[in-house]
């Protein structure tokens, strides 16, 4: 389960930036995440198959994560929720490549759907890490990565803003790609630690056993 915090983050990332490649006649600064997924995207099916398989990893990542931590933490459930909604994006995809253009008269459902999906991804990715940063400082079995999982919160939290504030365009799109990016790492630095911690046999000073000192 561990390995999927990991194995999302590279393949997403994977997806967007062969996504990026693919789209021919556009600046890629300006290129959002979920254009790349639209209906008159280049290739849709390579980012939205990004955000599917980013969604399941981190669902399962999560629910993995939610039993390794003690006590529990509202993190792993903010992860799930986040791979959900990840999910979600890919299946209710946007409309068009480019946020706006001449000819286009309105959004359709599914685009709509898109757009609260995209809040409820936010949200609980930036949430997230602040959430196990906070859990961390007391365990000393996390405590080491306590500091930079916040710092790539707060980064990311400073990226989201600009990105909605719309003051980089027309760069916005790879603000939103620094933005998405940071809790992603995040999450991969705690997949690492979790695999180091489940290989390492016996208790842990929090009291809890290593599933590894309790195999055959």
């Amino acid at each position: 389960m561990s390995v999927c915090g990991v194995a999302g983050p590279v393949l997403f990332t994977a997806a967007w930036v062969l996504s990026l490649l693919r789209q021919r006649g556009h600046p890629a600064a300006g290129l959002q995440l979920s254009g790349l997924a639209a209906e008159d995207a280049r290739d849709p099916q390579i980012m939205i198959a990004g955000f599917v398989l980013l969604g399941v990893t981190s669902v399962v990542f999560g629910a993995g994560l939610g039993r390794v931590i003690r006590p529990r933490s509202a993190g792993p459930l903010l992860i799930i929720v986040a791979g959900a909604a990840t999910i979600a994006l890919g299946v209710f995809r946007r409309d068009h490549l480019l946020l706006t253009s001449p000819g286009f008269t309105g959004e359709s459902w599914h685009n709509q759907v898109h757009d609260v999906v995209s809040g409820v991804a936010y949200a609980a990715m930036l949430a997230a890490p602040v959430a196990l940063g906070r859990r961390f400082r007391a365990d000393p079995d996390w405590a080491a990565l306590s500091r930079p999982v916040e710092a790539l919160a707060l980064g990311s939290a400073v990226a989201f803003a600009i990105f909605v504030s719309r003051v980089a365009e027309p760069q916005n799109g790879l603000v939103q790609r620094i933005a998405v990016t940071l809790p992603l790492i995040a999450e991969a630095l705690i997949a690492v630690r979790m695999l180091i911690l489940l290989g390492v046999p016996g208790p842990s000073p929090t009291g809890t056993t290593s599933p590894s000192a309790t195999a055959p």
